[in-house]
């Protein structure tokens, strides 16, 4: 009889839903990762990805279900649904931009427009490797070590260069008092010795021809914060070898740089 109206008391039966709650997540976590650990039809890149999704699906449901059995104890809920339409409209208003990032994000999964692992470039200027995808948002690491967070509806633009193949993308910015013929000049050189040099990095067709050689895009900006000019130089390479081939063009930029006595650009405070 003790027992039983212990287990008759609010607090013990709240508490008793939440241990269920937590032990049922943590079955259908358990469940989903010995299925994908037994099965082979999907890559591990997306299967990572859609462990890290279902670990914040079934975070934010059981979450749900518990505040719904907390408040059925305090509020009749039937009641409080269906006589509450205006303030679930507001609520619906209030929450758009959370709504949204929900919805997004399942567009971006399962359009398989991303995946854990990958290397992205979001809204042009964010740059790094997918550490997290949760419902609302993704979380990137940066190179400079810096986890970057943005929501889904903040997304306006991204770039995924996990399909095989990345373009290196290096540049430098030279003053403006540079003489462009002698720049040209001096960069087509260091696009001719990164393909001479680093060939292996290239990616290649069935045939072994590089899809897409270093080659110098000329002036790619103007009067970069006032300071000179951008001339950049691309190639298309393997993903697995994109940090080191664009760690070998930065060097060849720079060497050529140094050689050929290339004006760099300055701050406005040391220049002239």
């Amino acid at each position: 009889m003790l027992f039983s109206g212990l287990f008759q008391q609010v607090p013990v039966k709240i508490l008793m839903v939440a241990l269920l709650i937590i032990l049922t997540v943590y079955l259908i976590r358990k469940s989903i990762r010995l299925f994908f650990d037994k099965t082979s039809f999907l890559d591990d890149r997306r299967e990572e990805t859609l462990m890290h999704f279902s670990n914040q699906v079934t975070k934010v449901l059981g979450l749900l279900f518990f505040l719904i059995y907390v408040f059925s104890h305090f509020f009749d809920l039937t009641k409080l649904i269906t006589g509450s339409v205006v303030v679930a409209g507001a609520l619906a208003l209030i929450l758009q931009h959370i709504i949204r990032d929900y919805i997004m994000g399942l567009t971006y999964l399962f359009e398989r427009q991303i995946h854990h692992g990958d290397y992205v470039i979001i809204n042009g200027n964010r740059e790094g490797k997918i550490e997290e995808i949760s419902m609302r948002h993704l979380k990137i690491r940066q190179y400079n070590g810096y986890l970057y967070t943005v929501s889904y509806s903040n997304i306006s633009e991204l770039q995924n260069g996990n399909r095989g193949m990345r373009r290196v993308n290096e540049s430098v910015v030279l003053n403006y008092k540079q003489n462009p013929d002698d720049a040209f000049k001096v960069m087509e050189e260091v696009a001719q010795t990164c393909n001479e040099k680093y060939e292996e990095y290239l990616l290649k067709d069935k045939q072994g021809v590089p899809i897409e050689s270093f080659k110098f895009n000329q002036i790619t900006e103007l009067n970069v914060d006032f300071r000179g000019h951008r001339y950049s130089l691309t190639g298309l390479v393997k993903e697995t070898d994109f940090t080191e081939a664009s760690k070998k063009v930065r060097y060849e930029l720079a060497m050529a740089a140094y050689k050929n006595d290339l004006k760099m650009a300055e701050s406005l405070s040391t220049s002239d």
